[in-house]
């Protein structure tokens, strides 16, 4: 079930807290929705699942995490590298919320000082009633640095970017097979909760909210 916390209330950019787990999205931002048909089965959901959670996702899509932990928690810290070379900028978020259920894994961060926007990005692998699955983004956010502002359109442009490559590449990884022992091997446990063998339950899930963009 999501897990939803208050750590971090202070700290975050934006008033809008947890909202990218809700609909309709707050007002007075860049909106972005993308979904990437991932492939069908529970393998698939299991692999893309572990793959968005230890950031390997992002990672193979080019995205530079600096992060202390396995699979991620709620209240923790990351450093998402944006960008290449003397144009690279790090971007700090904080974890707000995950989801570890039998048909839905992910996880929210949401913007730190220091971050050239403020808002929040989720990123949920969701397996439907027929087993196809399913891997989407979603997020608000609004410039937080003079050359954010100037960027205009470009930074949307290249939030949906990011999205769809992260997306692709996440597709090839859901459709090779993890060896025996993979989520051990990354959290633990044989599931992503606490410690201990199965699905963690902490916490009310809304309804799925996801659509095709």
């Amino acid at each position: 079930m999501t897990r939803l916390i208050s750590v971090g209330r202070d700290t975050l950019t934006y008033p809008d807290r947890g909202a990218t787990a809700h609909r309709p999205l707050p007002a007075g931002y860049h909106h972005l929705r993308h979904r990437t048909r991932l492939g069908h089965g529970r393998a698939v959901f299991e692999s893309a699942g572990a793959a968005v959670t230890t950031f390997h996702a992002h990672r193979a899509a080019g995205l530079r995490v600096r992060a202390d932990v396995g699979a991620v928690r709620p209240g923790i810290r990351i450093v998402v590298g944006i960008g290449r070379g003397p144009l690279r900028v790090d971007a700090p978020c904080e974890v707000v919320w995950t989801a570890y259920e039998p048909a839905r894994t992910g996880f929210a961060y949401g913007t730190l000082p220091g971050h050239p926007e403020c808002g929040e990005e989720s990123f949920v692998v969701e397996m439907d009633p027929d087993g196809t699955v399913w891997f989407t983004v979603t997020a608000f956010s609004r410039p937080n640095r003079w050359y954010t502002r100037l960027a205009g359109p470009v930074v949307p442009f290249f939030q949906q970017h990011c999205a769809r490559r992260i997306g692709r590449r996440l597709r090839r990884l859901a459709g090779a097979r993890r060896p025996a022992g993979y989520w051990r091997r990354w959290t633990g446990s044989r599931r992503p909760g606490t410690g201990s063998p199965g699905w963690s339950s902490s916490g009310p899930w809304p309804a799925s909210t996801s659509s095709p963009s």
